[in-house]
């Protein structure tokens, strides 16, 4: 099964590596640089495979974010959240593409604003994404075969707090400022999506 989150020390030092690799790449070292890209190119792919759907997105998505890597390593004030800033640059690139393919919506409905109603009032929305995405790398992270086939029956936005959270291993604090809602509602999407997978995971 799944783990529950990644062990504090574990995350600490994932930290404490991008943060020394961004520093030493800023100051023009070249060895530095090449590893932090190399990290980069393996997390970006994964994640944006996930988000964007498309494995073709998630190519051109992957090279903008070690491109921005490249080019931005320097003006990065907080290395230590190096990754909260190549998971946000991924998603929201995703979410650029995503919106730019023809049959997809044009804007995305904020599930924590809702949609307003005939009173003037917002009702909150639980969207369900029944597109099947072909997340392979991804899903393949998981030894467990039917916690992957659980996995896939997700809706999009919990499936990409599971992933952070569980198999990439950031923090609630992280999630939360990756996806742009709050601490609480991070850890209440992940308890729904972990009841969804124990019900799928009861069907199999």
């Amino acid at each position: 099964m799944m783990s529950h989150g990644a062990n504090p020390s574990t995350e600490e030092a994932t930290r404490a590596t991008y943060a020394a690799l961004v520093r030493e790449a800023a100051t023009g070292d070249r060895g530095a640089m090449e590893r932090l890209l190399m990290r980069a190119q393996e997390v970006a792919y994964r994640f944006s495979l996930y988000v964007c759907g498309h494995p073709e997105d998630a190519e051109d998505v992957m090279q903008d974010a070690l491109l921005k890597t490249y080019q931005y390593v320097s003006r990065i004030t907080e290395p230590e959240a190096f990754r909260t800033w190549l998971y946000t640059t991924v998603r929201n690139a995703c979410l650029m593409k995503r919106r730019r393919r023809v049959g997809e919506p044009s804007h995305l409905v904020s599930v924590e604003q809702g949609v307003p109603s005939h009173e003037g009032t917002s009702t909150p929305v639980d969207v369900v994404d029944n597109a099947r995405r072909i997340d392979q790398r991804m899903i393949a992270a998981s030894s467990d075969v039917r916690v992957r086939n659980a996995l896939q029956k997700l809706p999009s936005s919990s499936r990409a707090i599971v992933v952070m959270r569980e198999m990439e291993g950031l923090s609630t604090r992280e999630v939360a400022t990756i996806t742009g809602i709050s601490e609480a509602n991070v850890k209440t999407r992940l308890h729904r999506a972990r009841v969804m997978l124990r019900r799928h995971l009861e069907r199999v």
